[in-house]
């Protein structure tokens, strides 16, 4: 796991939508989560819209995001979540499936989806990642979708058209 910030992308001029769908479980820590990527976005992403979604908790960020990419198509969804480990296999559980899950909505739209949503040991774990400043995934997170969106761009500026081949709906043909 790295022990700093990846250094800042290049700001993006064109406009974009962006759409967070947060957890709202572990509430401190979330919270510090989507604020620390609202900003980190504005300063990055200027012209971008950025939309929020709410969500209970870790579990339903996935069918949310698929929701949002079904209906909206913004050019990058980015999860934020706190799951923090107890004692049973539970968080373990909901984090092997909230990060598959992500990665198959992914590249099954063929859109950026971020995927901070953490699973740590402890509150302290959850302070540095949220809330400090040296391992802020928050902030880590609008880079990474600035990034994904500056690269997506350049793919579509590059590569128009749908170059990638489709499946057929009828597996005959």
């Amino acid at each position: 796991m790295s022990s700093a910030l990846p250094p800042k992308p290049r700001v993006i001029g064109p406009k974009a939508r962006i759409c967070i769908v947060a957890s709202k479980y572990n509430e401190k820590f979330t919270d510090a989560l989507v604020e620390n990527t609202i900003e980190e976005l504005a300063e990055l992403a200027p012209n971008a819209r950025v939309d929020l979604i709410r969500v209970p908790g870790a579990f339903e960020v996935p069918v949310t995001v698929a929701t949002v990419i079904e209906r909206e198509a913004p050019a990058c969804v980015i999860a934020l979540g706190l799951i923090i480990r107890g004692s049973t296999d539970h968080a373990d559980l909901v984090g092997k499936s909230v990060t598959y899950a992500l990665q198959q909505l992914a590249t099954r739209y063929k859109r950026p989806v971020i995927h901070e949503v953490l699973l740590v040991e402890d509150e302290k774990q959850a302070y540095a990642r949220c809330i400090g400043s040296q391992l802020n995934r928050g902030r880590e997170a609008a880079r990474a979708a600035v990034s994904m969106i500056d690269i997506f761009q350049e793919l579509d500026r590059t590569m128009p058209g749908n170059t990638i081949p489709t499946r057929s709906k009828n597996r005959n043909a």
